[in-house]
């Protein structure tokens, strides 16, 4: 048996989410002609998800997408529209029934906890800043002033007349 990649969507999967994917419907009564050279033709949708799932398992840029995948600004777009559509909240929640079925959520005793503020003790451990973590105060250098003082105030660069 193979090695599968975290990104691969199998066969399961895609049945799974293939219902949740809108449908591209075309404007009756309305005559369409391909042009040559006038675009590309609409990517299927498998290979749509599947590249999404990449981006998303990977964590990588779009424009950064393989091309097998497909036109990076094109997957994108369809993300978009997915997203506008709730396709992933749609999928999120049959997830999470299914696992509800399976293992059980205990939906009673759930909550959410959050700080958004500095740790009080942070400063003595940790330093002003990032840079300056690990080191010794008394070998830092002053961020206000120069640790030493020039001989002369100022001179003057211009050549004296």
């Amino acid at each position: 048996m193979g090695f599968i990649k975290s990104w691969t969507v199998s066969d399961v999967l895609w049945e799974r989410v293939r219902p949740l994917v809108p449908k591209h419907r075309r404007v009756k009564g309305r005559k369409y002609k391909r042009r040559p050279g006038g675009g590309r033709k609409r990517l299927p949708p498998r290979r749509v998800f599947e590249a999404i799932v990449y981006v998303l398992r990977t964590g990588c840029q779009w424009k950064a997408l393989p091309k097998e995948y497909g036109s990076a600004s094109s997957v994108h777009a369809y993300f978009l529209e997915w997203k506008r559509c709730g396709v992933f909240e749609k999928l999120w929640r049959r997830g999470l029934a299914e696992y509800d079925e399976m293992e059980g959520i205990a939906w009673s005793w759930q909550s959410i906890d959050g700080t958004m503020v500095k740790a009080p003790l942070a400063r003595e451990t940790v330093g002003p800043n990032p840079t300056d973590r690990g080191k010794k105060w008394d070998q830092t250098q002053l961020a206000c002033r120069r640790p030493w003082n020039p001989a002369v105030a100022s001179r003057s660069r211009c050549p004296a007349p």
